[in-house]
């Protein structure tokens, strides 16, 4: 981007320079829309159709992978209240905070570990299920415990995926295509982890190494799997399976909402808090508790400083024509889920009109939460997966909170943040980042 095209940016938003000089910002969202004009690209009944589609694979899921027996092959994490990390937040910035907090522990989805098991798991198991019943090798009516045979393993190595990724999606689907018997590639951005691609490659999974960022990865993987026969590419910046898939967890929170008695309406708005990196994962989940909630859910993506893709995406309505590097901003963060520069198109569009804000957060920040979330909680998370948990604290100092609620709403609140990846973090790893977040906090 040329300095004349930059500057012009920055006179129309003047919150580019502030991001340019890696301050935590916050970006309210003028645009949106009433629910009478929601242009969701999703419908419930699509979102349903996903569901079962899950449900129909759990005899396969809990056959594969022994950690699902005890829920019977259904990939869900549980919801806590967070109450401890609240009266922190209370004594940080010496304010109450309305409402409740609650965590979707996301970070113990079974099998991958984070998140990306929602969406990639879904669209893995929707590609495998098609080539299934179109081979005359399946039918709905089964048990989907027979695509774990050593016949059906053979049928699916003639077939390849592949996949670019930061890392947690390339998990969750390099995971699950090697279970199906898939010949499996998870194209890999120069900030994965080490650890990531080495329990990828113990799974027999072929990881490529990239020195760029994620859009090179991406792009990469792209290519290479158009010129391999019976390659069948999952693109996390415009699949709208995976999208559908991240949606599903909108009516799994409905079922632990009626289980915990907690309610959505008027007088008890839910306000939730993403992590973004791409935006597939938020925007599906964002969009599915639109559908299933309805015009009492509000929601904010919260990134990385480093890494304000969708943030500056959405504000300029320039999306993925424009990336962070081409403001002057290095990506460069240990959010290594969150380390995209360029949004998702596709995603930007699905919540421009509904999505209330985004707000970005520092890495000695995220390192600091995620110390206090183990000290408190007994939660570990990677830093990506604290990127959200400040949210009610930005929206109260924003000025969101008291201009969109009533005093009564914001009591009757329920301030829900989503994690994403943690609890397959090497012991060792994570013990050195809850030492770095006690060092930070004791500055």
């Amino acid at each position: 981007m040329n300095d004349e095209k930059l500057n012009s940016l920055e006179t129309q938003w003047p919150l580019i320079t502030e991001m340019k000089a890696g301050e935590e910002v916050t970006w309210l969202n003028e645009r949106t829309l009433k629910a009478e004009t929601d242009q969701l690209p999703i419908t419930l009944e699509e979102i349903e159709e996903a569901d079962a589609r899950l449900r129909r694979f759990a005899p396969f899921l809990a056959t594969v992978f022994p950690e699902t027996k005890a829920t019977d092959g259904i990939i869900e994490s549980p919801l806590f209240e967070i109450a401890h990390m609240k009266r922190f937040f209370e004594k940080q910035h010496n304010e109450k905070m309305e409402g409740r907090l609650y965590l979707k522990a996301d970070h113990l989805l079974p099998v991958a570990g984070s998140v990306k098991a929602r969406g990639g798991m879904y669209e893995v198991l929707k590609h495998a299920e098609s080539l299934a019943i179109e081979n005359d090798l399946l039918s709905t009516e089964e048990d989907y415990s027979k695509l774990a045979s050593d016949e059906m393993r053979a049928f699916f190595s003639r077939y390849s995926l592949a996949v670019g990724s930061t890392g947690n999606l390339g998990l969750s689907i390099g995971m699950t295509g090697a279970a199906l018997g898939f010949q499996t590639t998870v194209h890999m951005s120069a900030d994965a982890k080490e650890w990531k691609k080495r329990r990828l490659r113990d799974r027999g999974v072929t990881v490529i190494e990239y020195e760029d960022d994620y859009s090179r990865a991406v792009e990469e993987g792209r290519v290479l799997s158009a010129k391999t026969e019976n390659s069948f590419f999952i693109d996390d910046e415009h699949s709208k399976e995976l999208f559908l898939g991240y949606s599903t967890a909108a009516l799994r929170l409905q079922e632990q909402f009626r289980e915990n008695g907690i309610i959505v309406d008027a007088d008890h708005p839910l306000i939730v808090y993403l992590p973004c990196g791409v935006g597939g994962a938020p925007g599906g989940i964002f969009t599915g508790l639109k559908r299933v909630f309805g015009e009492h859910v509000y929601g904010f993506f919260a990134e990385p400083v480093q890494a304000p893709c969708m943030l500056l995406g959405l504000m300029t309505g320039l999306h993925d024509e424009i990336a962070v590097q081409d403001v002057g901003i290095e990506l460069r963060t240990e959010a290594d889920g969150l380390a995209v520069g360029r949004p998702s198109s596709f995603v930007g569009k699905a919540v421009a009109n509904d999505l209330d804000g985004v707000f970005t957060v520092s890495d000695d920040t995220l390192f600091i939460y995620l110390q206090q979330m183990a000290a408190l909680e007994g939660e570990k998370l990677e830093p990506s997966a604290l990127a959200g948990i400040e949210g009610p604290i930005r929206a109260k100092e924003s000025g969101w909170l008291d201009s969109h609620l009533t005093e009564s709403q914001r009591k009757g609140a329920a301030h829900l943040v989503w994690s994403t990846g943690g609890s397959l973090v090497p012991e060792e790893e994570m013990k050195a980042m809850i030492e770095k977040g006690e060092h930070l906090y004791a500055e």
